[in-house]
């Protein structure tokens, strides 16, 4: 089965929160924590991993917090699991390193794992929250 980790999974639910709000307001951790229902600890991990990922911006002070770095129309499925999860390969033979194996299935797994990143390509965060 193919799945994406649980931080992915949560960093989704805390983009769709503040994308479904005024872009312009800033979001703590401890009200998106509230909000969300998530541990406070691992929205504050997964929040800081969006900021090094450059799709949100924090904004420091005692009025401080967090907001999407660009228009939610212009975030991707595919760049969120990247930045919290890494390049997108569905096997070690799909990935940019490849495998050390010459397999009669490895093309077959490049074609699937290019549908999968075209896929959460044309998704964007926007489309998400939508529905």
């Amino acid at each position: 089965m193919l799945r994406i980790t649980k931080i992915t999974d949560y960093g989704f639910i805390l983009l769709a929160y503040m994308a479904s709000r005024d872009e312009g307001l800033l979001h703590n951790a401890k009200d998106l924590s509230a909000a969300s229902g998530l541990a406070l600890p691992t929205v504050s991990k997964v929040l800081k991993i969006l900021t090094k990922g450059g799709i949100l911006t924090s904004h420091q002070g005692s009025k401080g917090g967090y907001s999407l770095a660009r228009s939610a129309a212009t975030i991707t499925a595919a760049e969120i699991v990247e930045v919290i999860e890494g390049p997108v390969a569905i096997t070690d033979c799909s990935s940019a390193e490849g495998c050390d194996r010459d397999c009669q299935v490895s093309e077959s797994w490049k074609q699937v794992n290019k549908v999968v990143i075209d896929a959460l390509t044309e998704l964007s965060l926007a489309d998400m929250v939508a529905g």
